[in-house]
C-alpha cells in the first residue's frame, strides 16, 4: 500500500502542536502562586506578576462530576445544532471566545516573553501597580510590566481578525493561535490535586468518549459543525494546501490528559530538593507521562487511519497515561506516597480576623517588640484592631498609660 505522506505529515504536524501545548503548560504551571499578604497594609509581594494568578484546584469531587457536565453541554450544543442549526450556534460562541481570546492570547505571548527574555532580566522591566481596596480586603490586585503593556493590543489582533473573517471556514492558523492559546491558559490554571484525583477524572471521561463517539453521532458532529477555536488543526498536505481539508484534535484532548502531566511534573519538583522551579531537578513521572501521551497519541492516529474512522482519542490516552504514573511509582517504589501526596496550594486569606474572635485573656507582649521601638498600647493586630497594654490582667487607664511613660523617660535618664 503507498504511504500518503500528506497525511502522515499532517498526523505529526497536530501531534507535535499538542505536545508541545502540554510541555509549555506544564512548565507554566510550576509558577509558585501569588503569597499571601499583609491585607491590612496593602503590601504587594515584589516579585508577582500580572501573569501570577491562584490556581483553581480539582478535587476528586469536582473529577466525579467532569463526565456528568461534559454529556450535558454536549448533548445540549447537539441539540442545538440539530434543530436550530450551526449559524446561531457558531455566531454566538465566535464573539465569546473571541473575547475571552484576547486576555488568552495576552497571558500566552507574556508567558513566551517571559521564557525568551529569562525571568532574572524580565524582573528588570518597569513595573505597574493597580490595587483596590475595601477596608481590609484586597479587592483587585493587577501588576504590569512593560512588555506586558506592549503585548496588550498586539493580542488583540488575532480574535479581531478572527471576529471580521468572511467564508465558510475560519482561518486554521487563527483557530490554532487562539486554540493553543485556550489550551496554556487552562494548564496554567488549572490543576489536579493528587493522582488520585486525576485517575478519576481520565477514568471517567475514557467512558465518556467511548459512549458519545462510539454509541452516538452526537460527539461527531458537533465537532464538525462548530466552527470555533476549541480544536487544534492541520492541513492534510506537505504543501501546506487546504484542498484535502484538515486533520482535528479536540482541546480537551489536550487538555485533560495535560492536566495529569502537569501534575507529574509538579510531583517531580516536590520531589526534588529545588525550591525554585527550574527544569534542571530530574523529571522521571513528566518523561514517563509526556510520552505516554505521545505514544497514545500515535495509537490514536494509526487506529483512526486504519480504519477510516474517527477514534475516541481518550480511549487510548487515560490509559496510557495512568499506567505511565502506576508502572514508574512502582519501578521506583514509591507508589503509596505518590498515590497519598496531594498537592496543595497556599492562597492568600479573603477574610480579615475578626477582634471578636481573639482571646479574652491578657496578651502578652514580647520583649523584643518594645526593643524595636512599638508601644504596647498601640501594637496593631491583622484584623486592624489594637491590643492594649495590661496591669494585673485588665487594660490600662490613660493614667496609668501616662505613668508608665514616665517611669520609661526617668529610667532612660
Amino acid at each position: 500500500m503507498e504511504r500518503d505522506w500528506d497525511l502522515i505529515s499532517s498526523y505529526a504536524g497536530l501531534l507535535s502542536l499538542a505536545t508541545f501545548s502540554i510541555y509549555a503548560g506544564s512548565f507554566s504551571s510550576l509558577k509558585a502562586p501569588r503569597k499571601q499578604k499583609d491585607q491590612k497594609q496593602g503590601i504587594v509581594d515584589e516579585d508577582s506578576d500580572d501573569e501570577d494568578e491562584i490556581p483553581e484546584l480539582l478535587s476528586s469531587s469536582d473529577a466525579y462530576w467532569f463526565p456528568v457536565l461534559g454529556s450535558v453541554t454536549l448533548f445540549g450544543l447537539y441539540l442545538v445544532v440539530k434543530f436550530l442549526g450551526k449559524e446561531w450556534i457558531n455566531y454566538l460562541l465566535g464573539w465569546y471566545f473571541t473575547v475571552v481570546g484576547v486576555g488568552s492570547v495576552w497571558k500566552s505571548s507574556i508567558s513566551l516573553s517571559k521564557f525568551l527574555i529569562g525571568s532574572e532580566q524580565w524582573k528588570t522591566f518597569s513595573k505597574y501597580k493597580f490595587l483596590m481596596l475595601k477596608g481590609p480586603l484586597e479587592l483587585v490586585s493587577l501588576s504590569f510590566r512593560t512588555p506586558s503593556l506592549i503585548l496588550f493590543p498586539l493580542a488583540i489582533i488575532p480574535s479581531a481578525i478572527y471576529t471580521i473573517t468572511a467564508g465558510e471556514r475560519k482561518s486554521a492558523i487563527l483557530t490554532d493561535i487562539l486554540a493553543l492559546s485556550f489550551s496554556h491558559s487552562a494548564l496554567s490554571v488549572l490543576k489536579i490535586d493528587s493522582f488520585q484525583t486525576g485517575s478519576i477524572l481520565l477514568a471517567g471521561l475514557f467512558f465518556y468518549d467511548i459512549w458519545w463517539v462510539f454509541g452516538t453521532e452526537v460527539m461527531v458532529k458537533v465537532a464538525t459543525s462548530l466552527d470555533v477555536p476549541i480544536k487544534i488543526l492541520w492541513p492534510k498536505s506537505l504543501a501546506f494546501t487546504t484542498e484535502r481539508g484538515f486533520t482535528m484534535l479536540g482541546l480537551g484532548d489536550i487538555v485533560i490528559p495535560g492536566l495529569f502531566i502537569t501534575l507529574a511534573l509538579r510531583y517531580d519538583l516536590h520531589r526534588s530538593a529545588h525550591k525554585q522551579p527550574s527544569r534542571s531537578f530530574a523529571k522521571p513521572y513528566f518523561t514517563a507521562a509526556i510520552s505516554a501521551y505521545v505514544a497514545g497519541l500515535a495509537t490514536t492516529m494509526g487506529v483512526m487511519h486504519f480504519f477510516k474512522a474517527a477514534q475516541p482519542a481518550l480511549l487510548y490516552l487515560s490509559p496510557a497515561c495512568i499506567l505511565s504514573f502506576v508502572i514508574t511509582s512502582l519501578v521506583r517504589g514509591e507508589f503509596k506516597s505518590a498515590w497519598e501526596w496531594k498537592d496543595e496550594i497556599d492562597a492568600p486569606s479573603e477574610k480579615p480576623i475578626d477582634i471578636n474572635s481573639l482571646p479574652d485573656h491578657p496578651i502578652t507582649i514580647p520583649d523584643q517588640v518594645q526593643e524595636n521601638g512599638t508601644k504596647p498600647e498601640q501594637l496593631s493586630v491583622p484584623d486592624g484592631g489594637v491590643v492594649e497594654g495590661e496591669k494585673d490582667g485588665e487594660p490600662l487607664t490613660d493614667g496609668d498609660q501616662e505613668t508608665k511613660a514616665k517611669k520609661k523617660k526617668s529610667k532612660k535618664k
